[in-house]
């Protein structure tokens, strides 16, 4: 697998839909994570799907979301990466973790290491996050990463129609 980005304590690679399917599904089966997600748990075959549209992102796009590995364990702990799929307001940074890898720091760190990627490597010049109303730590995470609110979200439908904040910085 390939690995665009490696921080301290994380390796952010290719996502690998054998390797990946069985935690990805875990993670978007569990009511509390996708809650701010579009609010719908998936099943193996909708994980699967979600998977491939992201992994058809990369190829078309040339940038996406990666998925996260622990580097101690190698446990797979999420996906986090640059996004930009037809419709969306602006070119995001998004993260969706495991529930068992929440509350330790790791989005902030894939997060900012996302920011610097798509700002050095993709050239990109300006950011944003889609963040659900009450999503609270995706909101802290956005500040932790130099992000800050900008505005209410135009109806997303990839949200299911839940309301959005938009979060976002530019490159210093």
């Amino acid at each position: 697998m390939k690995t665009f980005i490696e921080t301290e304590r994380l390796i952010l690679r290719e996502i690998d839909s054998e390797a990946d399917i069985a935690p990805w599904t875990e993670m978007m089966g569990d009511a509390d994570t996708v809650r701010y997600i579009g609010g719908k748990t998936m099943d193996r075959m909708m994980t699967w799907r979600a998977m491939m549209t992201m992994i058809g992102h990369q190829q078309v796009r040339g940038y996406g979301f990666m998925s996260v590995v622990e580097k101690s364990t190698g446990d797979w702990i999420g996906r986090v990466g640059p996004w930009y799929p037809e419709g969306w307001e602006e070119p995001e940074i998004g993260w969706t973790l495991h529930r068992k890898f929440t509350g330790k720091g790791y989005a902030k760190e894939a997060g900012a290491a996302c920011v610097d990627y798509v700002f050095n490597t993709l050239g990109w010049t300006q950011i944003i996050h889609v963040i659900a109303h009450g999503n609270i730590a995706s909101i802290k995470t956005a500040e932790a990463v130099g992000s800050y609110y900008l505005r209410e979200a135009i109806d997303n439908p990839l949200f299911g129609g839940l309301k959005c904040h938009i979060y976002g910085q530019d490159k210093v």
